[in-house]
């Protein structure tokens, strides 16, 4: 999981406590993100989700050790959560872009 978002949260509010105690603020660092590698790790972290609880599954199946359904069901869902919500930002970035070719200029 990606902590970008955290670390630019933190460096707005030390930018706010900064403004807020009278100083003038420190220019921040912006690094820059591919957005390539970010859809590439999120479609791994999901196919990795979805192999892990089907790992799980068959490790069940045939009866192993230490491998309940509670722990079984948990992973099934938490894959189809994960793979739900990559369908539903797919769905976005393609409406977006549909939006963004329709536009005349």
């Amino acid at each position: 999981m990606s902590t970008q978002g955290i670390d630019q949260l933190l460096g707005e509010l030390r930018a706010s406590a900064a403004l807020a105690a009278g100083k003038a603020p420190q220019p921040q660092e912006t690094s820059q993100v591919d957005f390539a590698d970010v859809l590439k790790s999120t479609i791994e972290q999901v196919n990795s989700a979805q192999q892990t609880s089907q790992e799980m599954q068959k490790q069940f199946e045939l009866g192993e050790e230490g491998v309940n359904l509670q722990d079984v069901m948990v992973s099934l869902q938490k894959a189809s959560l994960s793979f739900q919500t990559m369908v539903q930002a797919r769905n976005k970035l393609v409406s977006a872009y549909q939006e963004i070719m329709n536009t005349q200029i």
